[in-house]
């Protein structure tokens, strides 16, 4: 039987074509009866709900943020989508930060990929095989390590999951708990050291906006960090989690049980086996030098760079490629084709921290951040700031799924208001950071969640919903902990 090139292959689903379609033309019709002064309101929080109910249905988080953008520029211009999404694209991909995004992940992926190659990762695993003895003690590691790379969430997200992964398989430990450990020291960590890429960015970000004097923003900050209460409450409940005090939740019981039954990577996983056989021998010494001190050179790069992880990946990819190609540990040819898979293993987690920004970028337009704030304004006084603040801004944040960027528009908004109702800045400030770390912990598009179960070999919406449960609980303990401290510093 032959088939026309002009008939429609079987795979295709025509109703989630004929609902997209029914979509577009509902948005469409909605934007064209706006007023002519393009006042969103309440209509600018459709795309991040269109983005979490395409997450829910199809767990493919880059299809359903994709959603959410073209409605959003279907309400903004409805005449023109295509050059809407062209112009948005293209500012997106020239924004600096994605631009650093796109460079650190590449080039971390690269480094990450070259020392499994190497031999030296699987050096270090082997050096921590002899010492633990059982699932909970490569838990607590696995937590430890997280503690330790305090200087970025993205180093913190790679590089742990990379050096356990083949010890958690061990133990049967699922890689979506693994993800969850390695996410729960990522964020929530780097905003309680001063020493870390959040901080210097947040210091900066709190002078521009007048919260203190210029110099004075790293001092804001640390004044903040006893008041950064989810970052403590996630800490608190990923120790328990690991200790067993915290039993397996949801979807993360389900993951587990089927690690228990031998099968800790998910069928669904992007993982690709590395074959270990045919990896260079060396003494485990010599490997484990080979692990640590490209590690060493990029905390150390990245310190003596003014916390730049950007110029401390280059400088520990230089010195890596140096250093195998001298020991003769791979061909230069090699060498260079061991980076560039590393840099294209990123390209979906990449691709969707863009998409991210694009939802940031139409929410803006829409006038998202201001609307809510504005919705929520009567109800603030001074006991409840703190409390309102954590909830809104987690809010936000979790529905465009940028920690950093949707602070720009925020903080000219809030660091007044605290001003003007006289609550504690420092206590802000944590509301602030608090809200950013539990918003990119929860989000199923954020920057951490994508890079930790990428380097966890696990899918994002996987690692997404086992996490979730524990993160809502940190996130209730943290909105408690805010209504306590604003009656309190009242």
């Amino acid at each position: 039987m032959t088939t026309s090139v002009l008939s429609v292959p079987r795979r295709i689903r025509w109703k989630p074509v004929a609902g997209f379609a029914l979509l577009a033309m509902g948005v469409a019709y909605v934007s064209n009866q706006m007023p002519a002064d393009d006042n969103f309101g309440a209509l600018s929080l459709l795309p991040s709900v269109l983005i979490l109910l395409t997450a829910i249905i199809t767990r493919r988080p880059l299809e359903a943020i994709l959603t959410g953008v073209i409605a959003g520029l279907l309400l903004l211009e409805p005449a023109d989508l295509v050059t809407g999404l062209a112009d948005l694209s293209l500012n997106v991909m020239m924004n600096e930060t994605i631009a650093w995004i796109i460079l650190v992940c590449g080039m971390m992926g690269g480094l990450i990929n070259l020392l499994e190659r190497g031999g030296s990762v699987l050096s270090f695993s082997n050096l921590l095989t002899g010492r633990l003895k059982n699932s909970r003690q490569t838990l607590l590691c696995t937590a430890g390590l997280g503690v330790l790379v305090f200087i970025d969430d993205y180093l913190n997200s790679l590089a742990v999951s990379a050096t356990m992964k083949n010890l958690t398989d061990r133990y049967r430990i699922s890689r979506e708990k693994l993800a969850y450990v390695v996410d729960s020291t990522a964020a929530p960590v780097c905003i309680l050291v001063p020493v870390s890429t959040w901080a210097v960015y947040f210091a900066a970000l709190l002078e521009e906006n007048q919260a203190v004097a210029a110099g004075g923003g790293m001092s804001l900050y640390i004044q903040a960090i006893p008041y950064m209460a989810y970052g403590w409450a996630a800490l608190l409940i990923v120790g328990l989690v690991v200790l067993g005090w915290i039993g397996d939740i949801g979807p993360m019981k389900a993951a587990e049980k089927r690690a228990r039954a031998g099968q800790p990577i998910p069928e669904d996983a992007p993982v690709t086996v590395l074959d270990t056989s045919s990896l260079p021998r060396t003494t485990p010494l010599t490997g484990l030098l080979n692990f640590l001190l490209p590690m060493a050179v990029l905390v150390g790069a990245s310190l003596y760079y003014e916390i730049d992880l950007l110029k401390g990946a280059l400088v520990a990819s230089v010195f890596t490629l140096v250093l195998y190609f001298v020991q003769g540990l791979m061909r230069c040819e090699q060498l260079v084709e061991a980076m560039l898979d590393g840099f294209k293993v990123m390209l979906y987690p990449i691709a969707v921290v863009a998409a991210g920004f694009m939802v940031k970028e139409v929410n803006d337009q829409l006038g998202m951040t201001p609307y809510i704030i504005d919705a929520v304004t009567p109800w603030l006084s001074p006991t409840l700031l703190p409390a309102i603040v954590f909830a809104l801004m987690a809010a936000v944040v979790f529905a465009t799924g940028s920690s950093w960027g949707v602070f720009v528009v925020s903080l000219p908004i809030v660091i007044p208001m605290a001003q003007s109702l006289d609550v504690s800045m420092p206590l802000t400030v944590g509301a602030l950071l608090s809200a950013s770390a539990f918003g990119s912990h929860a989000c199923f598009f954020s920057d951490s969640t994508v890079l930790s179960s990428q380097g966890s070999g696990c899918t994002t919406m996987g690692h997404a919903i086992t996490q979730l449960p524990y993160a809502l609980m940190g996130g209730a303990l943290t909105l408690l902990g805010f209504l306590l401290l604003g009656y309190m510093m009242a």
